[in-house]
């Protein structure tokens, strides 16, 4: 190896697109570089999304255009270079080779894998390397884990209530909660009606694909022409400038009615009165301080009410910080629980979205087509589905990760395997998230244009929620026996005659058979989550 020249690699991942980067605030603009890598590897370690994938990209382009604006010294390695090797370890190899830098920064990855491959590249090039806290967040992971230390379990309410003391968010002189209620979760749970939401809901903004975005995806046609999702117009932010025009375009358009409705579902409407702010905060284009601000000096202004209010900084202060504190302090293990030893091979709807469960249709090709789709979506009905079928739960995990664009691992494995496949023993949820098919009936309108009736246990015309619902349940009794948040429902099990429950279990094996319903396997991508790169 050639004498280092001094200088740091300061290694600027995709979900790392900050202009306030601890990496950055203390890099000697005349002697470090930074690099930055479009690698195939990151879209195909699990099957990504090509619009996420494209997000990913174009964001990024931007990014390094803004840090040679900035004076910084940029390597950057495009998806289609030339002697690209197509993993970080291997730019990371050629870049030491080609620079002979003194070390090697890098604020904390937000993948234990990608952490893993990073400082085995180092190790193996000899080259000290220095993982920097990463303070886009709120709470650091040295204080997550002082909060969670000796607590018998971790409730996100808990933690939330400590964010908004701590930080004095939403919070009045005297210590007590702003509206006297630390949440209104109860007053947050309004359906449309049979009227639905009326053809004035506002949509997020659109942006004219510009020549970086145009570029990206020529690249990825090219290079990755197999990733699963469709082709289309993208509809995330990949600079700042726009990710802060969709932050002050949601404040003034749809925070107002955000909380009532943020758990209603309307087929056509995918985002009705919700941010679409997910990606953006996970590539950090947008800092959750200034999401928190807007929101809150909205409320002060008397533009948007408590509730909603309240609601969306949940989502932030508590929620997302308390996912990204669970994945650091259970450790890389996490990703293979499988507390309800689930072992379903993912079906073929979660890639080509057909079916004849028209909630489980609308819900995926929205996925398919945009690479979106709301919490409500994910947890009660593709995740629902998949929870009752008895899908392995890293296979889901796989899916979320890489079909929505929002993906990143920190958030994505606790919400997925924990929260919503409730593989992980009760850590994220004291409870499963199952429901029939009337909770969905409920929530959307989704069952006005489906065959299947959900006021149906079982026979022809049933909802086949219906079914795998009490059959899970069924199989489950034991487990479930001594959680608090389960005897009622559980009451109704133990009293089902046995001839009915033999009709349930006959009805829910035929959903998992994908007889009539569109949910046998794929014949592509599934199982491409697994294998050697996986271990």
């Amino acid at each position: 190896m050639p004498a280092r020249r001094g200088g740091q690699l300061i290694l600027v991942l995709g979900d790392q697109l900050d202009r306030g980067s601890a990496a950055l605030r203390v890099a000697d603009r005349a002697r470090d570089t930074v690099l930055m890598m479009e690698v195939a590897r990151e879209s195909t370690h699990v099957p990504s999304h090509r619009q996420r994938t494209v997000m990913f990209l174009a964001a990024m382009r931007h990014h390094a255009a803004w840090l040679e604006r900035e004076g910084f010294r940029v390597r950057y390695v495009r998806l289609t270079d030339d002697g690209n090797t197509q993993t970080f370890g291997g730019e990371v190899a050629r870049a030491v080779a080609a620079l002979s830098p003194a070390g090697i920064r890098v604020v904390e990855p937000g993948e234990w894998r990608v952490l893993h491959e990073l400082e085995e590249a180092a190790r193996g090039l000899g080259v000290p390397m220095e993982v920097i806290p990463d303070g886009h967040f709120l709470a650091s992971r040295d204080e997550f884990a002082a909060w969670a230390s000796g607590k018998r379990g971790l409730v996100m309410e808990t933690f939330y209530r400590h964010q908004r003391k701590r930080l004095g968010i939403l919070m009045e002189p005297d210590g007590t909660p702003t509206g006297g209620a630390w949440n209104f979760d109860e007053e947050n749970r309004e359906s449309f009606g049979p009227k639905g939401p009326g053809p004035r809901v506002p949509e997020p903004p659109a942006f004219e694909p510009d020549e970086v975005v145009r570029g990206v995806e020529a690249d990825v046609a090219r290079a990755l022409p197999d990733l699963p999702g469709r082709p289309g117009r993208l509809i995330w932010p990949v600079t700042h400038e726009q990710a802060t025009s969709c932050l002050e375009d949601f404040v003034r358009r749809r925070l107002e009615r955000f909380g009532p409705y943020e758990d209603a579902m309307w087929e056509g409407r995918p985002y009705l009165y919700h941010s679409v702010l997910s990606a953006p905060l996970n590539l950090k284009l947008l800092d959750p301080r200034a999401c928190v601000m807007a929101a809150v000096s909205a409320y002060r202004a008397g533009r948007a009410p408590l509730r909603s209010v309240e609601g969306f900084v949940r989502q932030i202060i508590g929620w997302r910080e308390f996912i990204r504190g669970v994945y650091w302090r259970e450790g890389p293990g996490y990703a293979e629980r499988n507390g309800l030893d689930h072992r379903l091979a993912l079906p073929a709807v979660y890639w080509t979205g057909e079916t004849t469960m028209n909630c489980v249709k609308v819900c995926v090709n929205e996925v398919l087509d945009r690479s979106y789709g709301h919490h409500i979506q994910r947890l009660m009905v593709t995740g629902n589905l998949a929870l009752l079928l008895g899908v392995n739960p890293r296979e889901v995990s796989d899916w979320y990760l890489g079909m929505y664009a929002d993906g990143v691992d920190w958030a994505t494995l606790p919400n997925a395997l924990g929260m919503s496949q409730h593989a992980d023993g009760g850590v994220v949820g004291t409870k499963p998230y199952a429901a029939s098919g009337k909770y969905i009936k409920r929530m959307s309108n989704y069952c006005a244009g489906c065959r299947h009736d959900p006021g149906e246990r079982t026979g022809e015309r049933a909802c086949p929620f219906n079914a795998l619902y009490w059959d899970f349940l069924i199989r489950h009794r034991g487990r479930f026996g001594t959680n608090p948040r389960m005897a009622m429902i559980l009451k109704n099990v133990d009293r089902m005659p046995e001839a009915e429950r033999v009709e349930v279990r006959v009805s829910a094996s035929r959903a998992r058979s994908g007889l009539g319903l569109g949910l046998g396997l794929a014949a592509s991508h599934v199982g491409r989550t697994t294998g050697p790169e996986r271990q």
